[in-house]
């Protein structure tokens, strides 16, 4: 049994669905519960079973109720392991786990804000499975040095992506075309993305203030993917474009149906994050598509990126570092650009596929059950 918030989109979310899929093709029986969301229709179509429940709620009283809801699915669908993604749910995942005499494990998926004795000890149920799976050799660090577990009981098991999907021979001249359409870009102007969140964290202003030192580059930076809201932020950000008079060439793209497309246009992709990143699923999936990555070098970057061979990696904070990545990335020549593409597509498939985090994690559900069997 998965347990969730919500399938409304994201990394969290496509993981369980992946992880159901492969379960399903390995002959084990799954069910994946959650508050429900958009994404529910992909396990219908698997033929997992979905149960809604209000596991997204912090409320403790709703909390409490969850455990007996989710001991109940436990004996329901005879699990015999729960595997736990997000906080909340796995308070009340962790009590129903132990009620039912059930294996427990969960996936540490971010480096999680430490604070006082309360938030410190909401965020460690995270390091409280009989197993916890790492997303980066970066969380499985954290996992230890902050919440005192052992090593043999944290494995690293990376992200995967969909190679299938994040590929360019997959991708037609078409949807590329139509992408560059409806963003009304402009011909023989270098495309520089920042895909993700429209918040402080991912490194907007460094960005924008690291294209203000390339006076002479025909750039235009496309962060992709923002979202609504945040309009304070914004117009911060639209303030510092104009003061640095670099209007025209930024623009804030709020929605993107087709990423894979939307990468092809990309000369290269950067991750400015202010703040370590547990993995940076956005770095492989621009790497899967032949696209060069500029990171700042902290977290899950340090990780998938490989600083000079497919990307280059940057201090934090570093506008100079930043600008001399980015001239550097936009003046290689065709022959320069194959090479690295070829890099950097076969780094992810030898690395960060789907097949191998799954079957990485099957191999945890097994010998979980292999000890279970043997005591």
């Amino acid at each position: 049994m998965q347990v969730l918030p919500s399938l409304n989109g994201g990394g969290v979310e496509r993981g369980t669905i992946e992880m159901a899929a492969a379960l399903k093709n390995a002959g084990w029986k799954s069910v994946v519960v959650s508050a429900g969301g958009t994404m529910v229709y992909e396990l219908e179509r698997l033929g997992v079973p979905h149960i809604t429940l209000p596991v997204a709620s912090k409320n403790p009283l709703v909390m409490f109720q969850n455990i007996g809801r989710l001991k109940k699915v436990i004996e329901d669908y005879n699990v015999d392991i729960v595997h736990a993604r997000s906080r909340a749910p796995a308070w009340s995942a962790l009590a129903a786990a132990r009620k039912a005499k059930c294996l427990f494990l969960t996936t540490f998926h971010a480096a999680y804000t430490r604070g006082g004795f309360l938030k410190n000890t909401y965020n460690s149920v995270m390091a409280r499975g009989d197993r916890v799976i790492a997303i980066s050799d970066f969380i499985a660090q954290h996992v230890i040095q902050n919440y005192g577990v052992q090593e043999d009981k944290v494995v690293t098991i990376p992200r995967g992506v969909d190679c299938k999907k994040f590929n360019p021979a997959a991708v037609s001249a078409e949807r590329i075309i139509k992408m560059a359409s409806d963003w009304q870009l402009p011909d023989g102007v270098s495309i520089v993305m920042l895909p993700g969140r429209l918040t402080r964290l991912k490194g907007h202003e460094l960005l924008i203030r690291s294209l203000a030192r390339l006076k002479d580059r025909n750039i235009l930076a496309l962060f992709v993917g923002a979202g609504e809201g945040r309009e304070a932020y914004r117009s911060e950000l639209n303030a510092l474009v104009r003061e640095l008079d670099l209007e025209g060439k930024v623009q804030i793209k709020d929605y993107c149906s087709d990423m894979p497309a939307a990468l092809m246009l990309a000369d290269v992709i950067v991750s400015a994050s202010s703040v370590p990143e547990g993995f940076g699923r956005i770095s492989v999936e621009a790497q899967a598509m032949g696209r060069p990555v500029i990171a700042t070098a902290h977290g899950g970057s340090l990780e998938t990126v490989v600083d000079g061979e497919t990307g280059w990696l940057v201090p934090v904070g570093d506008e100079e570092a930043m600008s001399k990545a980015l001239e550097y990335a936009l003046s290689m020549n065709s022959d320069e650009r194959e090479r690295v593409a070829a890099k950097t597509r076969q780094h992810v498939t030898e690395i960060f596929t789907i097949d191998r985090m799954c079957e990485a994690t099957l191999a945890v559900y097994r010998e979980l059950m292999d000890q279970a069997v043997s005591q």
